[in-house]
């Protein structure tokens, strides 16, 4: 468990792209404010087995671009595999409301409620020279795909998403964004 717990260690607190943001607002490019605040939860989950050894994670997300703001939060399981470490994603428990979830507003589950996902495939990561680098591409409906990509380092989070539909791209930005820890 110990790459599980540097990989948790270095993809949880509070991040944003405030320096990349400013940067691109400069150069007259459109680019969004992003915060990621990423916090471990396994103490509100009711129930787990004994044996269990991966790590709950409510993933805030907020995005800003002219002046308006979204938040798009999620649950993810990460466990460490043979083949590196491996992030899942989780439905959002039932009774909280998918717009404003947070690992505040988080209320206790039964680990038996939670349910995998079955739009995303998981994203495989691999460690060279301490820097988390994997992804996946999921087919969300017949016509509709989502590719993700991330690098993790003790400096920064480099995130990399994108959702195409029909072969065209209706989200995500040719750079990816990079936060840093606040």
């Amino acid at each position: 468990m110990l790459k599980l717990n540097r990989f948790v260690g270095m993809m949880t607190g509070h991040f944003d792209n405030k320096e990349q943001f400013d940067m691109m607002q400069k150069a007259g490019k459109i680019y969004p404010y992003a915060e990621h605040v990423n916090t471990i939860c396994n103490d509100k989950i009711k129930n787990i087995p004994k044996d269990f050894n991966g790590k709950f994670v409510v993933e805030e997300s907020y995005y800003e671009t002219n002046g308006k703001r979204h938040a798009s939060p999620h649950l993810f399981l990460i466990t460490e595999t043979e083949d590196g470490i491996l992030l899942s994603s989780y439905e959002i428990p039932a009774g909280e409301d998918k717009n404003t979830f947070s690992y505040n507003s988080m209320k206790k589950v039964d680990y038996t409620e939670l349910k995998k996902s079955e739009k995303f495939t998981p994203a495989l990561y691999h460690e060279r020279n301490g820097i988390w680098e994997g992804g996946s591409t999921s087919q969300f409906s017949p016509v509709m795909i989502f590719k993700l990509w991330e690098k993790f380092s003790d400096s920064c989070l480099e995130v990399s998403e994108s959702m195409e539909v029909n072969g065209k791209r209706t989200f995500g930005y040719d750079e990816p964004i990079i936060y840093k820890r606040v």
